[in-house]
């Protein structure tokens, strides 16, 4: 091998190993579970680097909970603008832990927003965000983002996401998907002034959910038994005898729309194979529909579903596979996705 050989060798070597220890500390990152405008879930972590200055909350947008603020009115505070959409299961998990930081800090010097963006029509209207808000018990200011202006300025791409914003209006901490708030909490109590808590508080262990969040709306929809096609007009379907894990079929008949499928008519069945210990559905109901659930043949206590929220179908600690059936009792019923915790 000549001396050229060699320093191609050597240069190939070096590029190989540190592609190598790329992969190896992503790999290494803590898998967070994550809500995106695509409909995809994500493995995100949070991140320590400086971003720059915050963007400022855009004008003409409806404040709930609060007056309206500006990141300009804030300087000299701690911010955390919070992401997130009622009917999200990833951050309804994670609001408790929002809303604890804001009672703990806020004489402390933290502020803590809400931006409230949609990821469906339903979640654009202010009385259901405001009963939401109520409902999860949500004490800051929340700004309805509907035209996502807010989600743009910030280049945001998940719910929930959390910013962290220091006294001078910079960015220096993001944190995309649940977990971690250990963490997180630290990095307030460090921009405060505060002694780290070290308290360990890394949120639950979802690592055993084998089941991803599935749509009905024919814009995202990929887990519908592959015997079934969605129909924009309403169709019979029969319900499958066998479905693959992660697949769902229908039984009565319904019609499918970019966001949700709708049974048009009678009643009507879901059969759904799944590996998780809970699932939820998000739905809503022209009239009062009665939900009877059976789970591995286990009769379920019934949901009523009407305004358009998330309904828990199953709880339990048992993360192994399941069959659920779902028998709804009137037309006009819409569901929008299944989601797993």
């Amino acid at each position: 091998m000549n001396k050229n050989s060699k320093a191609i060798f050597i240069i190939l070597a070096v590029v190989a190993a540190a592609i190598l220890a790329g992969a190896y500390v992503d790999s290494a990152l803590p898998a967070q579970t994550a809500n995106t405008k695509d409909g995809t879930v994500s493995a995100t972590a949070s991140s320590s680097s400086e971003y720059g200055a915050a963007p400022e909350f855009k004008s003409g947008d409806t404040w709930l909970n609060g007056s309206a603020q500006t990141l300009a009115g804030l300087k000299g505070k701690v911010v955390l603008v919070d992401f997130w959409t009622y009917s999200c299961i990833n951050c309804i998990r994670t609001l408790p832990h929002v809303t604890r930081w804001y009672d703990t800090y806020k004489d402390k010097g933290l502020v803590v927003v809400g931006v409230h963006t949609p990821e469906f029509a339903f979640e654009q209207d202010t009385a259901n965000v405001k009963d939401a808000i109520g409902r999860f018990g949500i004490h800051y200011p929340v700004v309805q983002d509907n035209d996502y202006g807010i989600w743009n300025s910030f280049n945001n791409e998940y719910w929930p996401a959390e910013y962290l914003i220091d006294q001078n209006g910079n960015i220096v901490e993001e944190h995309f998907g649940e977990g971690d708030y250990d963490k997180t909490e630290d990095r307030i109590r460090e921009l405060l002034g505060l002694q780290s808590l070290a308290s360990g508080n890394a949120g639950e262990d979802l690592s055993q959910i084998a089941s991803p969040e599935m749509y009905f709306g024919t814009d995202r929809i990929q887990n519908l038994s592959a015997s079934q096609s969605p129909s924009s007009s309403p169709a019979d379907y029969v319900l499958s005898a066998d479905l693959a894990l992660n697949e769902f079929s229908l039984g009565g008949k319904w019609q499918f729309s970019p966001k949700y499928a709708e049974l048009a008519s009678g009643s009507g069945k879901i059969r759904l194979k799944f590996r998780s210990g809970k699932i939820f559905l998000v739905a809503s109901s022209k009239n009062p529909a009665r939900l009877d659930v059976v789970v591995d043949g286990k009769r379920q206590q019934p949901v009523i579903v009407q305004d358009p929220k998330l309904y828990t179908l199953f709880s339990s600690e048992d993360y192994s596979e399941h069959v659920i059936e779902i028998s709804v009792s009137e037309p006009g019923f819409e569901a929008f996705t299944f989601t797993f915790g």
